[in-house]
C-alpha cells in the first residue's frame, strides 16, 4: 500500500494544487496548453524515441494490443449507452480515449521506472493517433489526413522513430535543450488537470457516473483477453493493464466543446471518471506490481 501511495501521491498533489490555485486565483491555461501541446509535449516523445536502447520491434504488440484495447472498449460500451439512453457520439469517445498522457505518463514513471517511459510512449501515441482520427470522425462524420501530418506530436513521432531506426547522430547539446523541454510536458499536464476541472459542475451527474464505472471496466475487459493473445513481456503487460483503467481523457472535453457535442454531459463524464481514478488506479496497481 506505501508503495502505491508514493506512486500516486506525487501525480495527484501536482492535479490538486493546479485545482486549488485555480480556485483561489484563477488561471487562463489556454497559452500553456497550446505550448504543451505543440513544445512540450513534441519534444518528450522525440526525446524518449530517439533516446538510446529505443527498439521500434519490441512494442510492435504493445501497440497492437492498445488498439485493441481502445476500440474494443467502445464497441462493448456502445450496447451499454443504448441501454441508457445516452447519445453514441456523447458517451463512446470518453469510454475509448483515456487520459494516457497527463496521467498515463507520470504514472508509468512512478510506477515502473524511467525503462518504461518508451512503452508509456507507445500507448499514449496509439491512443492519440486513434482520438485525432476515429475520435474525430465519431465527433464530425469525417477526418482530414493532410491535417493530420501538420500535427507537432506525430511530426515529433516520425522524426523520433527516423532517428531510432537509423541511428541519426543528434549533437549532446540539441539533445540536451530537447531533453529539457520534454521534462516541462508531464507536470504541465497534470496541473492543467486539475486547472480544467474547476469548471465543471454535478448537473449531468447520471451520465458522468456510468462513465466512471465502465471507462475502466470496459477497458480491463479487452485487455485480459488481449494479453493472451498477445505475448507481451511482464512489465509491458502490467502497463497495458494501468493504461486499461486510465480515466477518459481530458482532450475529450476539448474536442466535444470545440465541436459543440454536449461538452457539459463530457465534462462530468471526465470530471467523475477522473476522481473515481483515486480509487480505480491504486486497485489496478497492487493487483499488477
Amino acid at each position: 500500500m506505501y508503495q502505491v501511495f508514493e506512486i500516486v501521491f506525487p501525480i495527484f498533489a501536482i492535479v490538486l494544487l493546479g485545482y486549488l490555485y485555480a480556485r483561489r486565483f484563477g488561471a487562463d491555461m489556454a497559452s500553456a496548453n497550446r505550448l504543451n501541446l505543440e513544445i512540450f509535449t513534441p519534444a518528450l516523445i522525440f526525446s524518449v524515441l530517439a533516446g538510446e536502447g529505443f527498439e521500434l520491434a519490441r512494442y510492435a504488440d504493445l501497440a497492437l494490443a492498445a488498439m485493441v484495447v481502445v476500440l474494443g472498449s467502445g464497441l462493448l460500451a456502445w450496447p451499454l449507452a443504448r441501454l441508457f439512453g445516452f447519445a453514441d457520439r456523447v458517451f463512446l469517445p470518453p469510454m475509448m480515449f483515456n487520459n494516457s498522457g497527463n496521467m498515463g505518463l507520470p504514472l508509468a514513471l512512478f510506477a515502473f521506472g524511467e525503462a518504461a517511459l518508451p512503452a508509456a510512449m507507445i500507448l499514449f501515441l496509439v491512443e492519440n493517433t486513434l482520438h485525432f482520427t476515429v475520435g474525430n470522425a465519431m465527433l464530425t462524420g469525417h477526418v482530414h489526413p493532410l491535417k493530420l501530418l501538420r500535427l507537432p506530436m506525430l511530426v515529433a513521432t516520425m522524426a523520433g522513430l527516423v532517428v531510432a531506426v537509423f541511428d541519426v547522430p543528434i549533437p549532446g547539446p540539441l539533445r540536451e535543450a530537447i531533453d529539457l523541454l520534454g521534462q516541462i510536458a508531464i507536470p504541465l499536464m497534470l496541473f492543467a488537470l486539475g486547472v480544467r476541472m474547476t469548471g465543471v459542475d454535478f448537473a449531468d451527474w447520471r451520465i458522468g457516473v456510468a462513465g466512471a464505472l465502465i471507462c475502466p471496466a470496459s477497458g480491463l475487459a479487452i485487455a485480459l483477453p488481449a494479453l493472451a493473445v498477445f505475448d507481451l513481456p511482464g512489465i509491458q503487460a502490467a502497463q497495458l493493464l494501468v493504461f486499461a483503467a486510465l480515466p477518459p481523457a481530458v482532450l475529450n472535453f476539448m474536442l466535444a466543446e470545440r465541436y459543440h457535442v454536449a461538452p457539459h454531459q463530457v465534462a462530468a463524464i471526465v470530471l467523475l471518471g477522473n476522481l473515481a481514478s483515486l480509487l480505480v488506479l491504486p486497485a489496478v496497481l497492487l493487483w499488477v506490481l
